[in-house]
């Protein structure tokens, strides 16, 4: 591709490579430039106009950028993606329904790997999208590209991202109490994070803070998904909600997670099923390490220990200011931490 200052005599057919002022408005870059264009420039007084034209070997950026988003989607649909119109070099990708976005990170690398003048950023894998939400955009940064580095760039594109709906339809929350109060604080929010996910709450008990007690319940429900909340906090392995999956026959992969808040998290499936066992955090909307379990979990994605392991790059989250005992005494800008 050629680019440069030329004069305007030389300019007809190129692309305008800056916006330029003339008489009545201005003339856009990106623009065609036509013999009547030229005379508009001419009339303002000028007589060189930066330009790039096109090879036979190049592609035009809108193009380029749709034909990339072909290559990652070829049938968008099956990948809950909507392609975007082409625009400026840009082509965006859309959720088509709410889900989590799923990435192929060395795909993606090896797209932006080819020639730097072809981009696309995604959003974090695993990040929550309504419908609508926009999973990823494609920028083709030049006015064009070389044919053989598009070409390169498309050759393993297909399925670097797609968007995971929820698979998990029925729920069932059961939550526990030790003499107090319980309040619906707990069941509203996670109502409210399963209908971000188009799931709904379709079981919903509250048991004494026994064993044997919430071990019935787990065993009796008949929901895809069982989520856990009690009424005085989990602190071990083998403390009151982990021992009832155990007893009901079921298993627990981890419990805790390197995510603040949210470290009183555990994991584990009973008959097949997974079983959440919610941190008193969740009685918050607030973002914490319960939404990035329960979202993977409900749009089937395998959550193992590994897993939860991994996430502790990342997992330093906002503190809630209802939070009971905060990280740091005195709040923001104090320095003695508690416990020390």
């Amino acid at each position: 591709m050629e680019f440069g200052e030329v004069p305007l005599s030389e300019a007809e057919g190129a692309v305008l490579a800056h916006s330029m002022a003339v008489d009545g408005g201005r003339i856009r870059k990106g623009a065609v430039l036509t013999a009547a264009d030229l005379e508009r420039l001419a009339a303002a007084g000028q007589d060189r106009v930066w330009i790039a034209r096109l090879g036979p070997e190049d592609v035009a950026e809108d193009a380029a950028a749709a034909r990339l988003a072909a290559a990652i989607a070829p049938e968008p649909a099956a990948l809950d993606l909507r392609i975007g119109a082409a625009g400026t070099g840009r082509v965006n990708l859309f959720a088509t329904g709410p889900g989590i976005v799923e990435v192929d990170a060395s795909a993606i690398a090896a797209i932006n790997g080819v020639d730097p003048m072809i981009t696309i950023a995604t959003v974090p894998e695993w990040h929550r999208l309504e419908a609508g939400g926009m999973a990823a955009t494609i920028k083709i940064i030049a006015y064009g590209v070389p044919e053989a580095a598009l070409a390169a760039a498309c050759a393993g594109a297909e399925g670097a991202l797609r968007v995971r709906p929820a698979v998990l339809r029925r729920a069932m929350l059961i939550e526990t109490e030790v003499g107090l109060p319980l309040g619906d604080k707990g069941r509203r929010a996670l109502e409210m994070r399963l209908q971000r996910l188009g799931v709904g709450l379709e079981e919903y008990r509250v048991v004494p803070h026994r064993v044997e007690d919430l071990a019935e319940a787990l065993a009796a429900s008949e929901a895809e998904v069982l989520f856990v909340l009690t009424g005085s906090a989990t602190s071990d392995p083998r403390d009151t909600a982990p021992d009832a999956v155990r007893v009901a026959g079921g298993t627990v992969e981890r419990f805790g997670m390197p995510v603040d808040p949210g470290n009183l998290l555990f994991i584990g499936e009973l008959g097949g099923r997974p079983v959440i066992g919610l941190p008193g955090c969740a009685r918050s909307p607030a973002l914490n390490g319960a939404d990035w379990v329960l979202e993977r979990v409900l749009c089937g994605v395998p959550v193992s220990g590994a897993d939860i392991a991994a996430m502790g790059v990342g997992g330093l989250l906002k503190e809630m200011p209802s939070r009971p005992v905060p990280r740091v005494k005195g709040g923001a800008g104090a320095r003695d931490l508690v416990g020390e």
